[in-house]
């Protein structure tokens, strides 16, 4: 897929990976309707790249409609990356009891749900799409975490919800095949985003440091490249990529 002159919608785009990937397709020559629920911050970004700005929350569903009717009435839609999420912490049985089916479900909704809600309806509207060369209509890019495969202690929902983004990168794929709609899925190790960076600095150091190689945060630009890699190259469909430096997370 040629980037310039397409449309893309990057929830959670108003920070973090998904902030460096609008930035980064923008630069390209796309046109990113960022869908966010941090409205100043989102605003001004779009401002920044001339895109667009929706307050959306991904698990509801006239929100995500209103994000995919603003990014086809910019012109032709044919990528979404899916950055929303949330990652509590709490373990199964904790020193206040068992864990709070609310956070879990929460977790859940927001991750999960929210990134198969934002696909079902990116992809109908991919589906209206004229083919490009390739015979390509869209392609879509959701966001894991080496928590799906290495679940640290606490991370259960998070890791439940994002093991559920890698379980559906398949058969959504094969769903979409014969509408010529890529679907993959990125699985980030430990990167510097906004949560990161509200740790204590010896605390980043140390994760920093437990990296194989490259020993150091991943960076939102490094999400970013391998984004606009997926998007060029056709033959990615159906796949988690970890994105992690061969790290492997230890217990705690």
């Amino acid at each position: 897929m040629d980037i310039a002159g397409k449309v893309f919608i990057v929830t959670g785009g108003a920070s973090g990976l998904g902030e460096g990937t609008a930035r980064m397709l923008a630069a390209k020559g796309g046109t990113v309707v960022i869908a966010d629920m941090q409205v100043e911050k989102g605003e001004a970004v779009a401002k920044e790249i001339g895109g667009a700005f929706v307050k959306c929350d991904v698990s509801n569903e006239a929100d995500g409609q209103a994000v995919v009717a603003k990014a086809v009435s910019l012109g032709k839609l044919m990528g979404l990356v899916n950055c929303a999420g949330i990652a509590p912490a709490e373990k199964t049985v904790g020193k206040n009891g068992a864990h709070s089916l609310g956070g879990f479900t929460k977790c859940i909704t927001v991750n999960l749900v929210g990134s198969f809600n934002m696909m079902r309806l990116a992809a109908e509207a991919m589906c209206k799409n004229d083919p490009e060369s390739t015979g390509e209509r869209g392609v879509m890019i959701s966001t894991a975490s080496v928590a799906a495969y290495d679940g640290q202690m606490g991370q259960v929902a998070y890791s439940a919800s994002k093991g559920g983004i890698v379980a559906m990168t398949l058969p959504i794929a094969r769903d979409l095949a014969r509408n010529g709609i890529r679907n993959m899925t990125i699985a980030p190790g430990i990167f510097g985003t906004p949560m990161m960076f509200g740790m204590p600095q010896d605390v980043q150091d140390s994760l920093a440091a437990s990296v194989p190689f490259p020993s150091r945060l991943g960076t939102p630009q490094d999400y970013a490249k391998l984004a606009l890699h997926i998007f060029e190259n056709d033959m990615l469909n159906g796949e988690v990529i970890r994105l992690d430096g061969a790290i492997r997370m230890a217990p705690r």
